[in-house]
């Protein structure tokens, strides 16, 4: 799974509006805001939600999951869990 806010954080890693982001999944814009516009984890098509990681990944992000470890190196972002 993937949260509006690691979605929101990668794009801001890359440097890249919704827009730019959308063309790179060959997904909607309207579907990308509403996925950095929900609470907690981000619903959606599969498929559709796969192209989005994809795209990320294809552009140099790694998306961590809880309890999973980075297999990269370098720079990310990583939430905390609320005390």
């Amino acid at each position: 799974m993937i949260s509006a806010a690691q979605l929101r954080a990668a794009r801001a890693l890359l440097g890249i509006d919704q827009r730019t982001l959308a063309a790179m999944a060959g997904v909607s814009l309207p579907t990308i805001q509403r996925m950095e516009s929900s609470r907690g984890d981000v619903r959606g098509v599969v498929g559709t939600l796969t192209r989005i990681v994809e795209a990320l990944d294809a552009a140099g992000v790694e998306l961590i999951g809880n309890e999973q470890p980075s297999q990269g190196r370098g720079r990310g972002v990583r939430l905390k869990d609320p005390v």
